[in-house]
């Protein structure tokens, strides 16, 4: 494992000069790299609607396996220079061959010539649930390529802290309950699209969604498609929009399958409520809403507390048939900030990670992929930081599968500025970290989400 590196925290001045000393011997460990120069100019993302297509699924045998990456490991090129008074670096993303958002590129070029959707469906845990990166990321490309909905939203609180930037959501959410894969789990259960659903099982659950009301972006709805679950003795749920009731859906059925009710209405503001009726179990997956018209479309996906393995818990089959049918030009997996606490051992951890990727490389074949790795996480042993060594190994796993897979990966630890960078984010005032050393505030978020849009775009302007 290594030896831990410690950091006195006797007051915030020490933290910030020693934790920018860890940063300068990090920038130092990519020195064979060379850094863009002070003239380098940004990418721009004032950048040049797919219609809805169904990808043609390229059979695992016609995919050709990129070789077993090198051992060695330079870390991320430097896309610009730092800036003062602003922590961390704008890192690109490391890939096989330069192609890794190649298949999004495309895309954006479709939508940005009125000629399709681009669509982005990022999974994660915690700083994928809280939509402050993927929400920057929906914002900035729908106001350059056009807006096409919102994605998939779970529609009513799974958890009391849900939420997705630009939606209101309102629900009784006692008389719901909801599931998700919790640690120790062990079962495989019809998780859905977002990895986790609602249910209710007597009348009265209600869950309304409102679209924006204020801003460019997210006011306008025109079609509603929400996944739901068939199943054995299944209640029945009424749809409203706008207040009026639309429809009255059965969900009883021989034996479990997914199941969906789309709904097309004029574009504009829009509400759309479900409430269950009568007796029987009606479970939820989750409303995509969207627009039928050229523009951008970013599935937050994202659970707290969430590991990778947890993917080999949602039922393969319907696993499968909703990420199919969310039509990804990209697919985002950022997960390992928790794993990075776990005793679980690197070797069964690579294995399942090469399974979780495998099935949507199977899946979405003709998609982009992305892997984020855990963010630093310190172990605070009193007024003692110390690096968390497991961390590294976990990054250098995620590293070794993307591009096994084709896939690209980014290195929020090498974004951050190295080992023990967080608790230099957290004492900068004002903080960029949040005070748990794991988590971020939401300016921490901004530059991150900033971060990975300049590196997930660049190379767009020259590329084919």
């Amino acid at each position: 494992m290594g030896e831990s590196k410690g950091v006195r925290f006797d007051s915030p001045a020490t933290v910030v000069a020693l934790a920018l000393g860890t940063c300068a011997l990090w920038a130092a460990a990519y020195g064979s790299v060379a850094p863009a120069s002070a003239d380098d100019e940004p990418v721009q993302l004032d950048l040049p609607a797919r219609t809805p297509r169904t990808a043609p699924v390229v059979p695992p045998a016609e995919r050709t396996a990129g070789p077993e990456p090198d051992a060695t490991r330079s870390g991320p090129r430097l896309l610009l220079p730092p800036r003062d008074g602003v922590p961390g670096y704008d890192i690109a993303i490391e890939d096989r061959d330069g192609q890794s958002m190649a298949a999004l590129h495309r895309a954006l070029r479709r939508a940005g010539s009125g000629e399709g959707q681009a669509r982005l469906v990022f999974y994660g845990a915690s700083h994928v649930a809280s939509d402050l990166i993927s929400g920057h990321v929906r914002r900035e490309l729908q106001a350059r390529f056009g807006d096409a909905g919102h994605g998939i939203i779970v529609p009513a609180h799974p958890w009391p802290s849900y939420r997705h930037r630009g939606i209101e959501l309102q629900s009784n959410r006692a008389r719901w309950r909801s599931k998700r894969v919790r640690a120790g789990d062990r079962d495989v259960d019809f998780f859905g699209v977002a990895g986790t659903f609602v249910e209710a099982d007597g009348p009265g659950a209600y869950g309304r969604i409102r679209t924006a009301t204020s801003g460019p972006i997210g006011r306008v709805a025109g079609l509603f498609d929400l996944y739901y679950l068939r199943q054995p003795a299944g209640g029945a749920f009424e749809v409203l929009i706008d207040g009026r009731r639309v429809e009255r859906v059965d969900t009883a059925a021989e034996a479990s399958a997914s199941a969906y009710a789309t709904f097309r209405v004029p574009e504009g503001p829009h509400t759309f409520e479900v409430r269950t009726l009568g007796q029987g179990p009606v479970r939820l997956f989750g409303v995509a809403v969207e627009r039928e018209t050229p523009g951008v479309i970013v599935d937050t996906l994202g659970i707290n507390g969430a590991r990778a393995r947890y993917h080999l818990l949602w039922e393969d089959g319907m696993y499968r048939e909703h990420l199919r049918r969310r039509q990804a030009d990209l697919v985002v997996i950022a997960y390992g900030t928790n794993e990075s606490g776990d005793e679980l051992p690197i070797e069964r951890y690579e294995a399942q990670l090469e399974q979780v990727v495998s099935r949507v490389r199977e899946t979405a074949p003709r998609s982009s992929c992305l892997l984020i790795g855990p963010s630093d996480r310190p172990i605070r042993q009193g007024d003692t930081f110390l690096d968390r060594p497991r961390t590294a190994r976990l990054i250098e796993t995620q590293y070794r599968v993307a591009l096994r897979h084709g896939c690209g990966f980014f290195d929020l630890v090498a974004l951050s500025g190295g080992p023990l960078s967080m608790v230099e984010w957290v004492a900068m005032t004002p903080s960029f970290g949040a005070g748990d050393y794991v988590h971020y505030t939401r300016r921490g978020y901004q530059r991150v989400a900033e971060v990975l849009l300049h590196a997930m775009m660049e190379g767009f302007e020259g590329s084919d």
